[in-house]
């Protein structure tokens, strides 16, 4: 938003001169919803600009330019000029390139008591149902310095937990000679850094180095490691480079260091037959995970997957979901019934009285207070605990 020096933003798309549609490409469902909501646009408003951006702009632009469906176009590499572009008085195609790295440096983050740090953009990996690599390019990282100075920035403007995101964030170093191990020690010695996250790792990108930083006092508490699926020959039509008994043993390593586990889990996926799903499911409950972040498959056209057989009913894969969701809740709360004291809290704004915030172990914890605890730190011991989450009252 800082980039956007000369115009005003407005909260009501149908009052507003220009509509900026950061779009999403991730399923056909997705761009579904885009191109829906830009027909709905040229309706209710028809005199607006309608300009497609993010993902979608890189799988659906072209078409939706050359049918006058959207004023202009404006790819990822193009979004540190979009002052410049909204100011363009005839329709416009600029989908720029896929190697770009954007240099914004971030000071402050409305609303938030943490701050989210791009350190990566775009993924080598090749997995059979996706497309990300396709609209959002090879693997490759943000300067270090650029990093670092970003996250100097908000630390002195009070910010104490730092999120570090990307497409693949654990690929960030590959092309530069360093490794996240290293920029984890560099951001650890900023003064006024106090709590770090990693968005999500995949398995094979854990080494020896980033293991050995696991007891530092500034690592969070909780990891988020995308394993997709836990049957072997479902992560071998998904074009995966992990496996479970490899999975299984790292787990198991981490959770010994008293670490909360979460990970990504891909149900319904084609060929996941009733063997396949019970044996998935029989390795689950063996895993010490914490959160899931389960997804039915979505078939999405251009990839390897959508071409495979058999398909799975979306009942099927809804009742998996059910299950496998239950499944990690259950183990959720028993992780949370024992780790009650010692829970450090950055809270965000409250209202009434009543404030919300993440412990180390990424669980979400509401603190009643009277006191205004607004972006500040709190320890909490003997919070209760509850099927749908920990409360505490200071």
């Amino acid at each position: 938003m800082s980039k956007l020096r000369e115009f005003e933003l407005s909260e009501d798309e149908l009052k507003s001169d220009i509509i900026v549609v950061n779009s999403c490409t991730v399923t056909n469902g997705a761009d579904s919803s885009v191109r829906n909501y830009i027909s709905s646009m040229k309706r209710k408003n028809p005199n607006a600009k309608v300009i497609l951006a993010g993902c979608g702009s890189h799988s659906k632009g072209e078409i939706l330019f050359e049918d006058k469906k959207v004023f202009g176009v404006m790819g990822h590499s193009e979004k540190e000029k979009i002052n410049e572009i909204l100011k363009i008085e005839e329709p416009f195609y600029q989908i720029g390139d896929l190697k770009h790295i954007d240099s914004t440096i971030v000071e402050k983050f409305v609303g938030k008591s943490r701050a989210f740090i791009k350190i990566q953009e775009g993924c080598d990996f090749r997995c059979s149902y996706c497309i990300i690599p396709a609209v959002r390019g090879d693997a490759r990282s943000h300067r270090e310095e650029t990093i670092l100075e970003q996250i100097r920035k908000l630390a002195a403007n009070g910010f104490g937990e730092f999120i570090l995101t990307g497409t693949n964030v654990g690929s960030y170093g590959q092309d530069h000679n360093t490794s996240m191990a290293q920029l984890l020690k560099k951001i650890s010695y900023i003064r006024g850094v106090r709590r770090i996250r990693i968005g999500s790792l995949e398995p094979i990108q854990i080494d020896d180095e980033f293991m050995e930083l696991l007891s530092e006092p500034w690592m969070a508490k909780h990891l988020h490691i995308a394993l997709q699926h836990t049957s072997d020959k479902m992560l071998e039509l998904m074009n995966r480079r992990n496996s479970f008994n490899t999975d299984m043993e790292l787990f198991n390593k981490i959770a010994d260091r008293g670490y909360a586990l979460g990970t990504d889990y891909i149900v319904g996926h084609p060929g996941e037959d009733e063997k396949e799903w019970a044996e998935a499911i029989t390795r689950v409950k063996e895993l010490p995970l914490t959160h899931v972040h389960a997804f039915s498959y979505s078939k999405r056209d251009n990839t390897v997957s959508a071409t495979m057989k058999p398909e799975i009913k979306g009942n099927i894969a809804k009742e998996r979901h059910h299950e496998l969701t239950e499944l990690v809740k259950a183990k959720n709360f028993a992780f949370r019934r024992e780790h009650t004291e010692g829970l450090e809290v950055l809270l965000e704004k409250g209202k009434n009285g009543i404030y919300h915030g993440f412990d180390q172990y990424f669980n979400k914890v509401e603190v009643k207070s009277e006191e205004d605890l607004s972006s500040n730190w709190v320890l909490l011991n003997n919070v209760e605990v509850t099927g749908e989450g920990n409360k505490a009252e200071l």
